[in-house]
């Protein structure tokens, strides 16, 4: 399969400041900012190589710009995932009608399992997958069937401190897990794992070429990850952390052409 850089986006729409909440105190959202914020970390993939592709909004749905919960790409195949709250299902199909157009086959996460796409980690040829409050253990097991004949093993890793466990810990370029100590429950499960001084910079998108894009609310973290070589590409995304989000949900990072 050809690498290539895509990133689905959606855009927010007018309702992403009644988005749900499970673990922060709501705050009031500045939408118009938000709206300013979303648009600069766009730009930002697509000024360092990604062909961003925008999934139709979702008016009905305030949380629909998380995109990145509604699918997870496993080198050529899409599995589209079943949000866990009513309020979200249904933000999936529209991303998997963009992917299928584009030629990927998909599969689907049935019901009654809910898995969000911030509770898979991929390193490698290991998939981490975060078991807290919208990944069940049904759901583990029908990714854990669809991915071993591919070659891939599936790792359910307890995380009840954080919404997701993107939402905890992230891997640099290199492998190693990066996360806030106080929201990673069992660092053993990973073989190379390094604590990070804010918990908003616990998130990092690979951008390739030696970049990592994340949060600018956290200097310290990004001052270290600079100090192990990595260019780093902070964005300003303080509204949507108000509603638990971060640079990793806000996309869908597409590595591979189509295949099966």
């Amino acid at each position: 399969m050809t690498a290539i850089r895509r990133a689905l986006v959606r855009r927010p729409t007018e309702r992403l400041a009644e988005g749900l909440l499970t673990h922060l105190d709501r705050r009031p959202v500045d939408v118009e900012l938000a709206l300013r914020q979303w648009s600069g970390y766009v730009a930002a993939l697509a000024d360092h190589g990604w062909d961003v592709v925008e999934v139709p909004p979702a008016p009905a749905y305030p949380d629909a710009h998380f995109v990145e919960d509604t699918v997870v790409l496993f080198g050529g195949l899409a599995v589209v995932a079943r949000p866990a709250t009513p309020e979200r299902l249904g933000e999936q199909v529209a991303t998997a009608g963009v992917l299928e157009a584009l030629g990927y086959p998909t599969a689907a996460v049935e019901g009654p399992g809910s898995l969000e796409g911030g509770d898979v980690l991929k390193v490698g040829r290991t998939v981490y997958v975060g078991r807290g409050t919208r990944t069940t253990p049904g759901a583990v097991g029908q990714l854990r069937r669809l991915l071993t004949p591919r070659g891939l093993d599936v790792v359910a890793v307890p995380c009840p401190r954080a919404l997701h466990l993107k939402s905890a810990l992230t891997a640099l370029p290199d492998g190693t897990i990066v996360g806030h100590a106080p929201l990673v429950e069992d660092p053993s499960f990973f073989p190379r794992f390094v604590g990070v001084p804010d918990a908003l910079g616990a998130q990092v998108v690979d951008l390739g070429e030696g970049r990592i894009l994340m949060s600018a609310a956290a200097p310290d973290s990004a001052a270290m990850y600079a100090d192990r070589g990595y260019e780093v590409i902070a964005v300003d995304i303080s509204e949507f952390e108000k509603l638990e989000g971060c640079v990793t949900c806000l996309s869908v990072r597409v590595r591979e052409s189509p295949g099966r």
